[in-house]
This record gives C-alpha cells, structure tokens and sequence, in this order.
C-alpha cells in the first residue's frame, strides 16, 4: 500500500547518486522506478514484458497488484494518480496486452492524468515482421498520449522511464507510454544514477507575466456578473486553497465542472454548482448571462457549453491554463493567461490584495439574482411511479452516511451525473469519474486504484449495471489483495443513458437498452450472486427502508469488497438536461417542463 505523493514528484530525477552497477534492461527497469519513488504498480504479464517481470519478482520495494484485465490496470493507475497526487503506473505485454491499456491511455489523455504505462515489445529484430503478438503500440498511442518511447537498448532503460515521469508529472499531465523491446529487457548494461533527462524543447510554462496578472485582476473588479468557471486544471494544480481565496477576495460566484467536482467545497456560499448539459440552472444561467468568466483550467467543453456560438455571448473572457493550445481554442480570450494554476492564482490573490482600495463594482443585484435561482431551482427529484428506487436518494444517502473525505469514483452515464449532482464534495481529488472520453467500465478498477493510494479512506463506486459487466472482474484483484472498496451499483437493468435519449429524441424506441439485470424473475447476471463467487459480500436492496442500512453494513465491512445491488427505476431520469447542439439558454424553458427541481 502505498502513501501519499507530494505533487512535486517527479519534476526532474533524484539527485541521489548511486554506484554503478551492472544489470539487465529488465532490472533496469524495476530499479528506475524505485529511484522514481513509485512503490506501487498495476499490470498482467505476458511474453514480451517477462523478463521485467522476472525482475519485479524479487523487487522489496515495489509492489505490484496483478490485475485480470489489462484496462484495469490503466484506470487503477489513473485513480491511483488522483487520489495519491504522484503519478500512476501501469504495465502490459505487447500486442493485445498493450492495445487492452489503450481505452485507460486516451482516458487519461482526455482528463490531463500522470500516467506512466509500460509495455513489452517483441525482440528488435522482429519488429516490423508481424511477429507473434507485435502490435505498434507507440504508432497508436501517439495521438492519445503526451509522449511515446520506444526502446531498443538497455542502457536508454533509466533515461526513458525518468524523461516519461517526468513529462507525465510536470505541465499539463497526461500520461506517457514507454515500448521495450524483450532483447533490451534481457541485455545487461553497466546502471549509474540519476540520468540526463533529455528533452529538448519542452519548457513548461507555470508563471504569468505580471502585465496580464493585473490586466485579469482589473477586469474582474469591473466586471458586475462575473463569474469563476473553475475546469480540472485547478485539481491537477492542487489550486483549491487559492481558488478559494479568489472567490472570496472577488465575491464572484463559482462553478465547476464536472472534472472540478470538490475543488470548490459545496457547502460554501457562493457556489453554485455544476454548469453544463446537466448543471444546475443557477450555474448554467450564471455563465450564460455573465458579464466576464473567469476561467481557470477549463476547455470550454462542449458539454459545458452547449452550442460554442452561442454560449455566454455578453461575456469576456480570463482564460487561464498550463497549456497554451486550450486558450482560445474555442473562445476567444480577452485576458490569456498561460500558466500554472496554482501560482498564477497566487499572483492574482496577492494582487487583489493589494489593490483593495481600487474601485469595485457593485455585486449586489447580481447575487440578488442568482440568489433569486438558488431559491426557485433547488437541488431536487420527483419521485419514481414505479415503487421502486429513485437513484438520486441512493446516491444522497451514501454521501450522508460516508466521511466527509470519503473518495467517490463513478462510471459513465445517468448515475454519473447523479453522482455528480447529489453527492456532498467538500474536498478536491474525491471525486474521480472519466469526464472527456466518458468510458464505461472506469469506476470498479478506479476505485481500486484510488484504495491503494488511500488505504485509511472509505472509497466507493458508485456504477451503473452496464458500466459494472465490464470491469466487474477486478471484484477479484480487491479479495486477493486485500482492496475493501464498496461499490453502489445504481441498476435500473438498462443502458440508462442511452435509454434517456431514446426517451426524449427516438420516440420511446429502446433499440437494444435493455440488460434484464433488474427484474424479480430474470436477473442475468444476479450481482448477488456475482458477488458471493468473488468472495466479496453482496447485498440488495429494494425498498427504501433498507437503503441506509445496507450503505452502513458496506461502510462496516472492511475486510472485503462490497456490493450493494440498487434495484431502481428505468424510468429515473437526469434533469435538468440541456439537448445537444443547442445554446445553453434553453434551459430557460428546458427546466420549466422537467420535475428535476420538484424538490423531496
């Protein structure tokens, strides 16, 4: 089990100097990553990446977590990365092992998660020959990762591995994959320490020129609707204590996207909650009808945003992230700010600060009217018709009976916007869920990964039937290692989702959502059942008066996974919901005909 990562791990190699020593690639390769400080790795071996494992065998300070899925070993390294603050790392053999970490590398790649993946390779002299298992792993990865390396000789092992934690770990972090063929695995060098990184060109920029600091701050003492968008970049930054200075130095109002969920406590004043296709009206109104967004680690995703020409069209814009391809991407920056988060915040508050004799406006009428939102749109659900579960309550229960630092990872689809909407987050890196490429089948493998970073915390997935066949198989990687994660999964026996927008756009024609998880009669698989072949504890419930008891005997039950099988109705929907491709406005007559904010 591993313990926290300081954040500025892996920013350049240890400075610790050690003898020379003579070994072989795959030693190698175990010794960098001790020296790295990783002491915690998920993987499957296979052919080309044996002699590595070979090496990992007799390895004192490495653990290693043998996963039954190669996916879930990039997911579980993903979560591992958020919930420790270092970098997570993931191994494979080559061919289909390597293309099985794929869906994890663009997962990460998307989300801006320091990931390092390491993968065998068929011997040098066969590559190119479609040999057994040969697959181009760095070819395919090169669009989906901040960098890729492929390596042919032992001695560029050490180099490799440290330049690959180093780019995954410093400037926008995202995940870097590195190739070694088996014969460099095999072959012995003479080992020194620490290594050159050689990297030339790559020169992050973290702080900001002074000009355009004071330029931000003017724009938003002026401004009489601001509002703070705050993006993901303020969780990879660990920019929450300055983002919650910001605000109240500034009396603007703050969202956060679903990547920002708990970088912004909810429990505070001004917040107002998720904007986008399924926010909050208060905070889909507030950046739709604001003055100046001042925007810090956000892309202006599409869901966020809805229709980009249309979106926020009275605003300017403080843009403000590590890297200067997402400013003005997609809208135009009055105010560009490249660089780092965290310390451009810093510089923005110690302005603010000294200048707070300047001239402010008046914010008043604006909170009176967004207040006026908060009171007409609360948080809320209308109850199901069926008699069976409303997911939102499930969901509001787990959050109530866990630790106010309990870590959340959800899957993708209805119970991930659920997640995201009623769970209480007070707490950066508590919420992890795969927000840009939205890939089912994240949450049970992330939820282990984020347990072993956090062995003392509570971790919960919160999943969907769905999204839980797909990765339920690490079920078995948590009994054997001893990873008592609990898992929610929000059955409404259907692709949910998917199910939503035939509702709502396809005339009620369910073309091939329905999973038959979830009735009296059928139940394929039972999760039960499932459950108890795994060795975990499995659990169901059906009826509301047995919610809280089942969530407190999974929050008892340590020395085992545990899975609560939520029977709920298909019927439950997620409003409020902003239809795709269309400005964000609409929810200005979306949100009057959905029972989203019926209230309990």
């Amino acid at each position: 089990m591993s313990r926290e990562t300081p954040r500025s791990a892996g920013a350049s190699a240890p400075a610790e100097s050690i003898a020379p020593e003579r070994m072989t690639g795959a030693q190698a390769v175990v010794r960098t990553l001790e020296l790295l400080g990783v002491t915690d790795v998920f993987g499957l071996p296979g052919g080309a990446i044996l002699p590595a494992y070979d090496a990992i065998h007799g390895a004192e300070k490495l653990n290693h977590i043998l996963v039954r899925h190669e996916q879930g070993a990039g997911h579980a390294a993903e979560a591992y990365a958020v919930a420790s603050g270092g970098v997570g790392v993931c191994i494979a053999t080559s061919g289909p092992g390597a293309t099985n970490l794929v869906t994890a590398i663009a997962d990460a790649h998307m989300d801006s998660v320091p990931m390092l993946a390491i993968t065998g390779q068929v011997f040098s002299t066969l590559m190119g020959t479609d040999a057994f298992q040969e697959a181009d792993i760095v070819g395919i990865t090169m669009p989906i990762s901040k960098h890729s390396f492929l390596v042919s000789r032992a001695e560029d092992i050490p180099q490799a591995i440290a330049s690959a934690y180093h780019l995954a770990s410093t400037g926008r972090p995202g995940p870097v994959l590195v190739d070694i063929t088996k014969d460099a695995q095999q072959n012995e060098f003479e080992f020194t320490w620490p290594v050159k990184l050689d990297l030339p060109g790559y020169r992050p920029i973290t702080k900001a020129h002074g000009k355009q600091i004071l330029a931000a701050c003017e724009m938003l003492n002026q401004a009489k609707k601001p509002v703070i968008y705050a993006g993901g970049g303020i969780i990879r930054a660990e920019a929450s204590p300055e983002l919650l200075e910001l605000a109240e130095l500034s009396g603007a109002p703050v969202v956060t996207t679903l990547m920002a969920r708990g970088a912004f406590p909810d429990s505070h004043e001004q917040m107002l909650g998720m904007p986008g296709m399924h926010g909050t009206v208060p905070a889909v109104l507030a950046l739709q009808e604001a003055d100046l967004l001042f925007t810090i680690g956000a892309r202006f995703d599409d869901r966020v945003t809805g229709k980009a020409d249309l979106f926020a069209q009275n605003a300017k814009v403080v843009h403000i992230d590590i890297d200067p391809a997402e400013i003005s991407k997609i809208r135009t920056a009055d105010v560009p700010i490249v660089g780092d988060a965290k310390e451009v915040l810093a510089d923005v508050n110690r302005a603010l600060r000294d200048r707070q004799d300047a001239e402010k406006a008046d914010l008043g009428p604006w909170w009176e009217y967004l207040d006026g939102l908060r009171a007409e749109f609360p948080r809320g659900y209308a109850p199901t018709t069926d008699g069976l579960l409303a997911p939102q309550h499930i969901i509001e229960r787990i959050s109530a009976l866990s630790p106010d630092d309990a870590i959340y990872a959800a899957g993708v689809g209805q119970h991930q916007m659920w997640s995201a909407q009623f769970l209480e987050l007070n707490h950066p890196n508590t919420f992890l869920n795969s927000g840009g490429a939205g890939t089912m089948g994240y949450s049970v493998p992330a939820a282990m990964g984020a347990q072993v970073a956090q062995p003392d915390r509570v971790v919960w997935a919160i999943d969907g039937d769905g999204c839980f066949q797909m990765t339920n198989q690490e079920i078995a990687t948590c009994v054997l290692e001893n990873i008592p994660i609990k898992i929610a999964v929000i059955n409404n026996s259907s692709l949910g989702m998917v199910r939503q927008w035939q509702t709502l756009f396809y005339d009620g024609r369910y073309s091939n959502t329905d999973l038959n998880t979830g009735h009296d009669t059928v139940r394929v698989p039972d999760f039960v059942k499932l459950a108890d072949a795994y060795g975990a504890l499995g659990i169901r419930v059906e009826r509301e008066d047995e919610i809280d008891a089942a969530i407190e005997q999974a929050l008892a039950c340590n020395d085992r996974p545990v899975v609560i099988d939520f029977v709920v109705s298909a019927d439950a929907m997620v409003w409020p919901m902003v239809p795709q491709g269309v400005s964000n406005s609409f929810i200005n007559y979306a949100r009057d005909a959905s029972p989203a904010y019926e209230g309990e």
